[in-house]
C-alpha cells in the first residue's frame, strides 16, 4: 500500500456555519463550498491547508454516524484520511493482513473521492479513511 500523505482530518461539528468561524474567520483558512453525501447523511466542508484540508462534519439527519459521534463523545476530531495511490489495491493488502474494515469495498466520498474506512479496534481507536482521489 502507499500512503502519499494526510488527505485531510474529520471535524464533527453541530453546524458547519458555526464551526468554521474559528477556522476561516480566526485563523483565516479559505472556506471551499458544503457538499451533502446523502448515503452517509453528512454535510461536509473542505478548508485546504496545502495538501491536506480539515473537514467540517454536519449530520443532516439525527441517527447519522456524526450525530451518534457528537452524542457520543461531543464536537472535534472524527477520523483521519490517508490519501492512498490505489484503494482497492490497499483495502485488499489490508484484508490479506486481516485487517478489520468499516467497509470491504470503497465507496463514494465527499469530492467524486473512493473513500473507505478502517474499524478503529485496529488503529488504537482512531477512526482512519482511506482515500484515491481521481
Amino acid at each position: 500500500m502507499k500512503i502519499k500523505h494526510i488527505d485531510h482530518i474529520g471535524i464533527a461539528v453541530k453546524s458547519i456555519e458555526e464551526g468554521k468561524k474559528f477556522f476561516a474567520d480566526i485563523l483565516g483558512l479559505k472556506f471551499e463550498k458544503t457538499e451533502v453525501i446523502e448515503e452517509q447523511k453528512v454535510k461536509t466542508g473542505f478548508l485546504p491547508i496545502t495538501d491536506s484540508e480539515l473537514e467540517l462534519l454536519e449530520s443532516t439527519e439525527p441517527d447519522g454516524p456524526v450525530a451518534k459521534f457528537i452524542e457520543a463523545r461531543g464536537q472535534g476530531v472524527q477520523h483521519i484520511a490517508f490519501r492512498v495511490e490505489n484503494l482497492d489495491e490497499a483495502l485488499a493488502e489490508l484484508k490479506e493482513k486481516g485487517v478489520r474494515l468499516i467497509d470491504q469495498e470503497p465507496r463514494k466520498g465527499a469530492g467524486g473521492a473512493r473513500i473507505a474506512f478502517i474499524h478503529p479496534k485496529e488503529t488504537s481507536g482512531v477512526l482512519v479513511e482511506l482515500c484515491e482521489k481521481g
